[in-house]
């Protein structure tokens, strides 16, 4: 495409959520020299959404001028995301503004804009003209900020691109630009995290308020390592340099989301000052730092697009988000931003969850990784009868699964991190996608340690299975069982989502107040009729309260107790419900298996760091 789309964004609007939008679109040659219809596109798939998401409900106040004139749009009637624009025969650009009218509120959608932080997703501020892959698209992009602020993205500044509180970046192509959000705040800090002889890296992080910023030197450190042993795993880097973007706030909507050079990350307020208290968020980083290496640099085949308007497909999800699900939490150990037992307690809770996910029954794993488009993150009723991108986690358990039985059949000589150094770690330094196929992936495997993957996978991802795949847990050297106690991260994940955990006895979760959030299907309070959204009232006659009810939990475990009695609110209806539990508290925990060679610890300790 000859010429340079000009885009600019104003992100000052904080009191209204609004960016106001202009940009300056180029006309092709073709359509200059004769008129006709040209069509503008707003991005609706989203990489890392596995959907379309792109929030194109939020696009309003559209007017699109050339040579003076104004020149009515229409909307496509098929694709609402495209514009049609009639052309005359000589124009050369088109001048299109709008505005992007963010979320007031959580209720009405995620929350990018608050008094003291903002996120720019260049994909909801941007339109761009169809007919072309948009890596051949060229941007020009300019933000304001509100006066003061400070920003981390991985675009960066033309020289003497900063003017007052307007910052022009060098020029990108749209590929790069939607793949490069911005993080900008009025309390912002910059780490750098660069490791030795590598390209720069560094940590960039906004929050509600500037004491939450207070990192110790060790904290820091922490996320060094996870850069070391990043690169120690695969061996590569395909970024010219990489900022994590993390926002420490009770205000912005919550985010977890991989770019090639940057992710955007959410995290408590008390990440830093709360140390001991956020571990179960700290796996998050290392979770999206995996991605530019899987995902980004290499990516399932049918989730490639040579623009933002072409469905994905999601069949491979169980490697490009189930292992990265699994890297997250392995180099969260070995890099100490989660000791070895709070990973080992982490993974427990997701041994227990989904060996116990009802859905199972009836659904394979291959199956959920459909959820993104068919349920796009909305609420489900039945969750763990319907399934909901299990892909994540219980992929996980196959990797686990994957890794250990390398380990056994090679003897020790062998495990994932050589698969993946040799399947993610090609090309180093090159930012080019390396598509991938199932096939890929096998011969991979095949190559590290001979056997038959094919059928591994099959049996695991593409069939129904009763059982979550738990045998990497038990090669591990470890079993699950569940205990009265819950453990130090279940208390900690509790403490920080501000709810309470009982899944694995009366089979719900219930937030402070007595507001149930899930039901666990075919569980006692499944049998007793009780649904997500109702309120716990009471129990035995008694107002509502988490020690009460593991109180009464415990008490029905003793021979001969009575059902445990509780008061629901339905809307505003009442009755009484008693469930005949005798179980008592359930809480997963790992078990070390007797005399069995500790593979868990081997695959959690940190790997040699060269220089």
């Amino acid at each position: 495409m000859p010429g340079t789309i000009m885009l600019k964004v104003d992100g000052t609007d904080l009191a209204r959520h609004i960016y106001t939008v202009h940009e300056i679109i180029p006309v092709s040659p073709e359509l200059s020299a004769h008129g006709g219809d040209m069509m503008i596109r707003y991005p609706m798939w989203i990489p890392g959404d596995h959907s379309p998401t792109g929030p194109v409900t939020q696009l309003a106040g559209l007017s699109v001028h050339a040579d003076n004139r104004n020149i009515p749009w229409t909307r496509d009637t098929v694709d609402v995301s495209t514009f049609h624009i009639p052309i005359t025969a000589g124009t050369k650009m088109i001048l299109v503004d709008f505005q992007t009218l963010t979320p007031v509120s959580s209720d009405v959608g995620r929350v990018v804009m608050t008094p003291d932080m903002l996120n720019v997703q260049w994909n909801a501020v941007c339109l761009y003209p169809a007919g072309y892959f948009t890596r051949d698209l060229t941007v020009s992009p300019t933000l304001v900020l509100p006066h003061g602020w400070q920003y981390g993205s991985a675009l960066r500044p033309r020289d003497g691109g900063n003017t007052g509180d307007s910052i022009t970046f060098q020029n990108v192509s749209f590929d790069h630009l939607v793949d490069s959000p911005v993080f900008a705040g009025r309390y912002f800090r910059r780490f750098d995290l660069t490791p030795p002889n590598g390209p720069p890296v560094s940590l960039d992080v906004i929050a509600d308020s500037p004491n939450l910023l207070a990192a110790t030197p060790e904290q820091i450190n922490a996320h060094r390592n996870l850069v070391l042993q990043a690169n120690a795993v695969f061996g590569s880097h395909h970024y010219e340099h990489y900022d994590f973007l993390l926002a420490l706030t009770e205000e912005l909507g919550r985010i977890g989301l991989e770019h090639h050079q940057s992710s955007e990350n959410s995290g408590p307020r008390g990440y830093f000052t709360k140390w001991k208290d956020t571990f179960p968020a700290r796996d998050l980083l290392p979770h999206e730092f995996t991605h530019s290496w899987n995902g980004k640099f290499r990516r399932p085949e049918d989730l490639w697009a040579a623009d933002f308007n072409t469905p994905h497909r999601g069949s491979l999800l169980w490697i490009y988000e189930g292992q990265t699900q699994y890297w997250g939490y392995v180099l969260a150990a070995r890099s100490n931003l989660m000791t070895q037992p709070q990973v080992l307690d982490a993974l427990a809770l997701v041994a227990a969850t989904y060996d116990g996910r009802a859905g199972r029954l009836w659904r394979p794993l291959v199956d959920t990784t459909n959820d993104p488009v068919i349920a796009r993150r909305t609420p489900l009723s039945w969750r763990s009868w319907q399934r909901s991108e299990d892909y994540y986690s219980e992929g996980e358990l196959l990797w686990l699964e994957a890794d250990t039985l390398i380990r056994e059949l090679s003897h020790g000589h062998h495990s994932l991190d050589d698969v993946a150094r040799q399947f993610f770690g090609i090309s180093n330094g090159s930012m080019v996608t390396h598509t991938y196929r199932r096939e890929d992936i096998i011969a991979a495997l095949n190559t590290v340690q001979p056997y038959d993957w094919a059928g591994f996978l099959h049996d695991r991802v593409d069939v129904v299975t009763p059982h979550a795949p738990l045998a990497g847990l038990v090669r591990g050297g470890y079993r699950l069982v569940y205990g009265t106690e819950p453990t130090t991260y279940q208390s900690a994940k509790e403490k920080m989502l501000k709810m309470h955990d009982y899944s694995f006895s009366l089979g719900f979760t219930v937030d402070q107040k007595g507001k149930l959030l899930n039901i666990e299907w075919n569980s006692p309070a499944w049998q007793a009729a009780i649904t997500m959204d109702e309120k716990i009232v009471a129990v035995n006659n008694m107002t509502f309260d988490a020690d009460l009810l593991s109180d009464a939990i415990t008490a029905a475990a003793s021979p001969g107790a009575a059902p445990i009695e509780l008061l629901i609110q339905s809307g505003d209806r009442y009755r009484n419900v008693s469930i005949p539990y005798h179980g008592g508290l359930r809480y997963p925990r790992l078990e070390r298996i007797p005399n069995t060679p500790d593979m868990l610890a081997d695959i959690l300790k940190p790997r040699p760091i060269t220089p």
